[in-house]
């Protein structure tokens, strides 16, 4: 059944009212119409089933037959710090962690960032990008919310916004063997937030994981193998995921 997001303030008791680009591809590419059953979620966990009742060129009304809480969601709110890489990886980044179920992503500006954001119009820019992709992966893996990702942070302003986040990795290729790893994630089934921390092309230096563990946030192994920023955060997530959904 085709997904849709809409505001809460286009719920109105037993119909929703959806507008904006949604409707010219309901119309026009999807060719649906009154009778049609489709998804809304609100973007906060909540799926409506709905009906469509009326169809014009700037809405489309449906009657909502029940509402249920998205099962597509892990019970752990996990935001990903990813270290801003060269070239488009962030789109892939971005787009694989919403579809393994991210909270959040935050773009890091670390130590050793080729990319630069100087021009605050530019970032704006990109961070809509990013936003998109992760609406449309969203809609992908039907997910009950959108992850939002936030404005490009440095390092030190990242730790600060994980400090309170019930559990916190920086995965370090100093850092040997798995049972550091493993003992981080067996407790969380127990955390209501986690925080992973992803370095960029040429990793962290070693005074960032320092000030990392100033702040609780455990260093650990992925492996013997050094992966790519692109691969890293995607392996940390998959075995979140599994530890969630067993």
């Amino acid at each position: 059944m085709h997904r849709f997001y809409v505001d809460n303030e286009k719920i109105l008791d037993d119909k929703i009212i959806i507008t904006g680009p949604d409707v010219n591809h309901i119309k026009n590419v999807l060719r649906m119409k009154p009778g049609d059953e489709l998804i809304i979620c609100n973007g906060q966990g909540k799926d409506c089933y709905c009906i469509i009742n009326k169809v014009s060129d700037r809405e489309i009304e449906t009657h909502i037959k029940s509402i249920q809480e998205t099962e597509t969601e892990l019970p752990v709110k996990i935001t990903l710090f990813q270290g801003i890489p060269k070239s488009d990886k962030m789109e892939l980044i971005i787009q694989k962690a919403v579809e393994l179920g991210v909270y959040e992503i935050v773009p890091v500006m670390t130590a050793r960032c080729v990319v630069k954001y100087s021009d605050a119009k530019k970032e704006d820019k990109k961070i809509s990008r990013w936003q998109a992709i992760s609406e449309n992966a969203a809609k992908q893996s039907q997910r009950g919310i959108i992850p939002k990702v936030l404005p490009v942070m440095s390092f030190k302003e990242a730790v600060l916004y994980a400090s309170g986040m019930d559990l916190k990795v920086i995965p370090y290729e100093n850092e040997k063997g798995m049972s550091a790893t493993k003992d981080a994630l067996s407790g969380l089934k127990d955390c209501r937030t986690a925080g992973i921390f992803i370095g960029p092309e040429g990793g962290y230096e070693s005074s960032e994981v320092e000030l990392a563990k100033e702040y609780n946030i455990i260093p650990i192994s992925l492996g013997k193998r050094i992966l790519r920023t692109e691969t890293a955060g995607l392996a940390l997530l998959s075995m979140m995921m599994l530890t969630l959904e067993m």
